[in-house]
């Protein structure tokens, strides 16, 4: 009886730690962010189980899973960060899994933003706000399910950032740890490798010593040093890849003009021949681009394509830049744009079936990899619900825009929690439009980013408004100040008579 009744008294005991335990935790804001996040993962749930295998892209997802089992850097478009990640999953070999551990990701990445403006002091339906793009948008769950380094790339970068804003002053610790998650970044997505210099400029703006400088360029710059010199070893060049000279060519394409820009011989048989795509990108791939009409692989050309494309920006600078201005400008449309025509930006879920074309390359990923590689098809009934959500069309482009807005204006003065998040995400949605095109996928790493700069600009700006109008109050209250007498009329706002 003695024990009964002890026990029962430690299961009360229990019971009213965990009650008073979900009291403090709702107490101090985390409950709605608790709710949004279990809501999310439910989400995700929902899609493992909508599509009966991950979503795999010809060419790109072969291409990073075939690097993966054989390791050595690919001289195309993809240098090898990505296929490091699926090579430690391939003792596993399930693409499925692949998805499941890039939907956790995701989650992660919603969970970073929410800490960092909590510790900002940021109440927690603020903080859970900024998260909801990432957590809800079926955009960003797309990528998780898919064999595409984008997930990857955003997730490294937005940890890079948690880690730096987390204290206003990093510490050396801090800063080797950061520098190792954007050399990580730019070993997924090349465009990412100049965030390094971004987050340098940031410390010596900050002040934050030389310590945390050379900690930052010496992480950040040896994995990067050791790839290219990896890269070399196999193709005889000392880069990160072999297609940013193909990539800048196919850019100049749209409004490259020889008779201006006059080319060398050499050079000139990269001039644009009358064959017209409907976006840039496009010319990487048209058989009857000049590019594609010369002998040999096209990233064969590489430093041909990249010199010609110097050449012609610094003869048209101005083309170049309304090139720039015009493609991003397409990230702000309130209907989303297809851009290449052949792209439908991901405002739903997908629904139906979408069987894997026919290459050796394929068959090979297959035995490699993984034996069950197939097209993707919906489960039902879960592939039915998944196609009936949908986010309206204003929750893209306008709302980017309107976070990048809050995030600018939250960057100046005196207060700049908000400028490098900002800068972050203001050159990770331009860079890739002016390296290459515009393309509703590339846009998306901006936006976990964005999110994190516009909540911070907001209490930038609360801050502002409050310290603007204790000052006004203060000048009307100090001694000898000019104020008006009770009961004695003066001029209102508009200078007439009260």
């Amino acid at each position: 009886m003695l024990v009964s009744t002890a026990g029962v008294q430690a299961v009360h005991t229990v019971d009213r730690g965990r009650r008073s335990f979900l009291r403090r935790f709702f107490a101090i804001g985390h409950g709605v962010f608790a709710i949004a996040i279990v809501l999310a993962a439910a989400l995700r749930c929902l899609v493992m189980l909508g599509y009966d295998t991950a979503q795999l892209y010809w060419y790109d997802s072969f291409t990073y899973l075939h690097t993966a089992v054989h390791l050595q850097p690919s001289g195309a478009f993809h240098p090898a960060g990505y296929s490091f990640f699926l090579r430690l999953l391939l003792p596993f070999h399930s693409v499925e899994l692949v998805a499941g551990v890039q939907h956790v990701m995701g989650l992660g990445m919603a969970l970073m933003i929410y800490l960092v403006l909590r510790r900002r002091s940021l109440p927690g339906w603020g903080a859970t706000l900024a998260t909801l793009p990432v957590l809800f948008n079926p955009a960003f769950l797309r990528l998780e399910h898919a064999v595409l380094s984008d997930t990857q790339v955003t997730f490294l970068v937005v940890s890079a950032l948690t880690v730096l804003l987390w204290r206003t002053r990093p510490s050396v610790r801090a800063c080797v740890a950061v520098g190792l998650l954007l050399a990580l970044a730019g070993l997924t997505r090349t465009v990412a490798v100049p965030l390094l210099g971004l987050v340098l400029i940031h410390l010596i703006v900050q002040r934050a010593g030389r310590r945390q400088m050379i900690a930052l360029a010496v992480a950040g710059l040896l994995p990067l040093a050791g790839y290219a010199g990896w890269y070399q070893a196999h193709h005889g060049r000392f880069a990160l890849s072999g297609s940013d000279g193909v990539a800048l060519w196919a850019r100049t394409m749209t409004f490259a003009d020889c008779s201006v820009i006059k080319p060398p011989a050499e050079e000139a048989k990269l001039c644009p021949n009358g064959t017209v795509v409907d976006a840039a990108s496009e010319y990487v791939w048209a058989a009857g681009a000049s590019l594609n009409r010369l002998p040999g692989d096209r990233f064969s050309h590489n430093d041909l394509a990249r010199s010609f494309a110097l050449r012609a920006i610094a003869a048209q600078p101005l083309d170049y830049l309304g090139a720039v201005v015009h493609d991003t400008s397409l990230a702000f449309a309130w209907t989303p744009v297809r851009h290449p025509l052949r792209v439908s930006p991901a405002l739903t879920f997908p629904h139906g079936s979408w069987p894997l074309p026919s290459f050796p390359l394929i068959d090979k990923v297959r035995g490699e990899y993984d034996g069950g590689i197939r097209g993707m098809s919906s489960v039902e009934p879960y592939g039915s619900v998944l196609a009936a959500y949908a986010l309206p069309a204003v929750l893209h482009g306008p709302l980017l825009g309107t976070m990048l807005l809050l995030g600018g204006l939250g960057s100046i003065g005196r207060r700049r929690a908000a400028l490098l998040p900002w800068a972050t995400a203001a050159f990770l949605l331009v860079a890739p439009v002016a390296a290459l095109d515009f393309d509703h996928r590339y846009v998306l790493p901006a936006i976990p980013v964005a999110c994190l700069a516009a909540a911070l600009g907001v209490t930038s700006l609360a801050v502002g408004l409050r310290r603007i109008q204790s000052s006004v109050i203060a000048r009307r209250h100090r001694p000898g100040s000019r104020t008006r007498p009770a009961g004695k009329p003066g001029r209102d706002a508009w200078g007439s008579r009260g």
